[in-house]
């Protein structure tokens, strides 16, 4: 296989190869990259299947204008082409402008879902773990309040153990619910400079809260996010 863009092509097969590394793994393949060409070898279905996921990122990646690229993007093209059909192309370029950097759809599923977050008041994400629902959905919020389109944020999941008991904690209440909200304030900090989020934290402008907390709360000019509502 050869391809036109060496940049598209660094991308696709990542740091020290790790995409081509792991779409071996996966097909049970080898691919041997050199300049601008790869080389297949492998089982004619594998190595069909193969060609199909590298066609599928180059030109997501290209149609991207260059996005970065990761496993999860990675393992899409693979589930896709393993079931037989072929992934379609992130072209639209929907992102969400953050303080810290730009969030860009990596599959298909992410631009339908950064889609309807921009253009519905209210929109109920679900699928499997890792794909992107809550962090997306915090952009999402944080892009909103970085151009003053709502004047807070409100984060909410219940405080509930994933099937371990933890036992009593110490500290304040505060203190006692921060471990169940970790993922919330992982993409925070992801995205907005550890400064700036710890005084919006301390000014009300971001709150973080049990879901316990919000029945009977106003929600004037906010940007809510219920995780794990489940």
């Amino acid at each position: 296989m050869e391809f036109e863009d060496n940049s598209v092509l660094a991308l696709l097969s990542g740091e020290h190869n790790q995409h081509l590394a792991h779409i071996e793994k996966t097909l049970d393949v080898t691919l041997d990259s050199f300049g601008n060409s790869i080389k297949i070898s492998g089982s004619g279905k594998a190595s069909k299947t193969a060609r199909a996921v590298i066609e599928d990122l180059y030109r997501r990646i290209a149609g991207g204008k260059h996005v970065d690229i990761d496993k999860s993007m990675v393992d899409d093209a693979l589930r896709w082409a393993v079931n037989g059909h072929q992934a379609e192309a992130v072209t639209a370029g929907e992102s969400f402008e953050t303080w810290k950097k730009k969030i860009v759809a990596k599959t298909k599923g992410q631009n339908d879902y950064l889609k309807l977050l921009r253009s519905n008041e209210v929109v109920f994400g679900l699928g499997p773990a890792g794909t992107g629902k809550t962090y997306m959905a915090v952009a999402r919020a944080v892009e909103a309040l970085k151009k003053r389109e709502v004047e807070r944020i409100i984060l909410s999941r219940p405080a509930v153990e994933a099937g371990e008991r933890l036992g009593f904690l110490p500290g304040d209440m505060k203190e006692k619910v921060d471990p169940y909200l970790r993922p919330l304030y992982d993409a925070l900090y992801d995205m907005m400079p550890a400064d700036k989020v710890d005084r919006m934290l301390a000014s009300g402008e971001i709150e973080i809260a049990p879901l316990a907390f919000m029945r009977g709360r106003t929600l004037t000019a906010a940007h809510v996010i219920i995780d794990e509502a489940q």
